[in-house]
Order: structure tokens, then sequence, then C-alpha cells
């Protein structure tokens, strides 16, 4: 727009001497109303050319200074965008601020203002060079072009060089409150790390595609990112008698919303609940990559009286083994490149069932091992990458998930069976008060 009004006043008139584009920067360093003020002060500048567009008011100030009597330079003036008047709804054009809305700032009415306050303003864009011609022709006497250096700054606007420390100081874009680097919702359709949504499903992307673009901003293998829905299917519930199903189902039957019952399940969720995915994940990573033998990783253990997360079981035993166990070992088995971490959680589990039938390798134990195969064979993530998704909890991450589906159930089904509230049997709870005591 700016170019070729540069071009239609260089054609009719003795040139352009200052042309400036505003309203579409990010950091507007002035507004029209300023820069018609400050030509009015120039007196180099014989006529003023404004090219506004629908949308938004500034061209109103405009109207302003001239029905003001502060601008007093013949004013030549067109709003483009008359065409919006033939579309049935609202339309964009170029920039957020340039929209067809309603009729105050609409091109006609704003076109029409302009004229009304002095300006003079053509039938359409097509003879706006004539006019321009006209005016310069007739009211400013075809004058010829002022020689000599640039104006000097005028008071009480910024020069170019304080404009530019102005827009410096904004620092090109302010400060945000958030970052996020997993998705854009901006656009025509949301993005999940960089790939659109209509994308992810030409490609018929499972969960496990979704969770490898939103948790580790990964394509990973699909035998990867099948061992993650995996996991999930074979961990999303353990019965109603756990940690969390017993809260869920508890506060269900207290009358409590879906969010608040799920949330009195996940709150469970910790060191001793589903929590030491975590914890066995770091056990193992750190075993084998400081080369510590199993035996010495079990002594060690044994001397600081701390158990090894991710070995024991309440109920399996080697005579009764886990069998989501057994499911994730032959998956490995059958799709893993490399199962160094799970097999250096096994021989642990060798020496420990030494020593007792329940201490098996876990389902925390054995997912906390093959997750770090996974994201190590998966040839996609540097050590340090590896470091920090033990650090951030990302392990537990696939326990929240995979549980979340379970918990919901638990309360639905609490629900369908419009349970009343639960109320703890008193001959299930050992009373050790005082006065029993003394007696």
């Amino acid at each position: 727009m700016s170019n070729e009004l540069y071009n239609m006043i260089g054609r009719h008139t003795d040139g352009v001497f200052e042309g400036i584009a505003i309203g579409g920067d990010t950091f507007a360093c002035t507004t029209l109303a300023e820069t018609v003020l400050r030509f009015q002060q120039i007196p180099q500048v014989k006529m003023i050319v404004v090219l506004g567009e629908l949308g938004g008011e500034d061209e109103y100030a405009v109207c302003d200074l001239l029905s003001s009597g502060q601008v007093t330079k013949p004013v030549c003036a067109w709003v483009s965008g008359t065409c919006a008047t033939v579309f049935k709804t609202e339309v964009q054009f170029g920039h957020a601020g340039a929209r067809s809305g309603e009729d105050r700032t609409s091109a006609a009415v704003k076109t029409k203002a302009l004229k009304d306050a002095g300006a003079h303003c053509p039938t359409s864009f097509d003879t706006f060079g004539e006019l321009i011609e006209e005016v310069f022709t007739t009211i400013c006497g075809g004058v010829s072009p002022v020689s000599g250096a640039s104006p000097k700054p005028l008071e009480g606007f910024p020069t170019a060089r304080e404009a530019s420390q102005r827009l410096f100081e904004l620092k090109i874009r302010k400060g945000t409150n958030i970052i996020s680097t997993i998705s854009d919702d901006r656009g025509d359709e949301p993005k999940y790390c960089g790939v659109p949504i209509s994308e992810v499903v030409a490609n018929h992307a499972q969960l496990g595609q979704v969770i490898s673009l939103l948790w580790f901003k990964k394509t990973m293998p699909s035998w990867a990112t099948k061992f993650l829905e995996l996991c999930i299917i074979l961990t999303a519930d353990h019965g109603p008698c756990v940690s969390g199903a017993h809260n869920t189902i508890i506060a269900a039957r207290a009358g409590k919303d879906l969010v608040s019952a799920l949330c009195s399940g996940l709150l469970t969720i910790g060191p001793r609940f589903g929590g030491a995915i975590d914890e066995a994940g770091r056990t193992w990573y750190n075993g084998l990559n400081n080369n510590v033998a199993p035996f010495d990783l079990v002594e060690s253990m044994k001397k600081k009286g701390v158990p090894i997360s991710g070995i024991g079981h309440r109920v399996k035993s080697v005579h009764n083994p886990d069998k989501r166990v057994q499911l994730l070992k032959e998956y490995a088995a059958k799709e893993f490149p490399d199962t160094s971490y799970l097999n250096y959680a096994l021989e642990v589990e060798r020496i420990t069932t030494q020593k007792g039938a329940s201490l098996i390798l876990n389902v925390d134990g054995c997912i906390g091992a093959l997750f770090l195969d996974c994201v190590v064979q998966s040839k996609q993530f540097t050590t340090r990458e590896v470091d920090e998704l033990l650090e951030i909890g990302t392990l537990n991450g696939l326990f929240v998930l995979a549980r979340t589906i379970g918990l919901i159930g638990h309360s639905y089904d609490q629900k369908r069976l419009k349970q009343s509230l639960y109320r703890h049997p008193w001959e299930d709870v050992m009373y050790a008060n005082d006065e029993e005591n003394q007696q």
C-alpha cells in the first residue's frame, strides 16, 4: 500500500518528502495524528496525503485536527477497504487491525468523516492520483522541490534516534508470563510439538505417539510408543483395595464430583504407592552406568537399611509371579533392540529372591528398567536428556496417566451402583485410647 501510494505521489507531484507506514507494527512509536501534526510543522511539506484502511479509529483523530484548525495544510485522504461491504460476513484484511466490523470503522464512513472535516477525498481509489495532482497544482501552486538539508527536529516530537531508542527500550517484544515448547493453538489448527493435529490423525497416530510428542518432543519408533501404551494398559487399575482406588471410592460415595474423587485417589500416589517407578529407574540407571555390581548394590542398600525401589510385592512372589511383569518382559524380549537395564534389574532380583520369595522385581521396577532401555535404544535422547527425564519425574507420569483411567472407572462404578456414604466398620479399628491402656 505504501509503495503504491509513493509511486502515485511521485507521478502527480514534485515528489515525496517523507513517507511513513503506521498501524501494522507490533510496537508503534507514533500515531497517525501525531505524524500529520508533525508534517503540519515542517516547512518543506506543502501538502499531506493520508491512506487509511478499514478497522480502527485512527482516522478520526485526523478529523479532529482538521476540524479544530490545528492542521491547515491541504490533506488528501482515502480509506481503503470499501469492497468489504460486498461480503456478507466480517472479513479480515491484512494485519489484525484491518478488519471489517461496525459501520463507524468502515472505509466508506471514515472517508466521509475525513471529507466532512475538510480533507480532499476522491470518489474511488482510481481517481486518487488525479485528485492529488489537482490539489498540488491549484492549492499548493505546483511548488518546486526545496533544496537543503533535512529539517531540524521539531519540539515535542522524537527524532529518528529517539524513536529508535524508544523501540529498543521496548526490547522488540514484551516479556511473557508463560513459555510453551510442546504445543501451539494459534493458526488454523493446534500443533503437537510443531506437528499439525490433522497430520497426527492422518498418520493414524496412537496414544503412545501423542505422548512421545507432548512429553518428550520426539517422534519415537513404533516399538517404543507401543511399549508406553502397554505400560498404561497394564497399570490402569489394580483393584478397589489399593490406596488410590480406595480413596476415590470413598470420595465418590461421599457425593463428590468426578474431579474431586479422581484427585483424592491421585494424591495417594507417592513413594509407597505407584511412585516407586522413578526411584527404581534411578537405581538401575546409576547402578549400571557406575558399574556397580548387582550384589554390591543389594549389600549397600542392606547396610543403609533402605529397601530397593522396584523390588518386592505384598501379594506376588516367585511362586505366584506378577503377570504384568511377565507380559512386559515378553514384549521387550521380542521388540527391544537391547535390554541392558532390565537385565541388570533381573540380576538384582536373582540375588534378593534368595533372601525372600516375595522380593521379586515388581511392575514398578520392571517399567523403570524398560523405560530406560526404551529411551536409550531409541537413539533419540542424549545422556543429559535421559538424566533430565529421571530428574523431573517422567516415569511416575506413566503411572499417573494410567491409573487415572482406573480411578475414573471406580468413580463411575460407585455412581452407577448408587452406593451410600462409606463408614469404616468399628471391628476393623483397634482403639488404643488412654483409658483402655490404663486398664
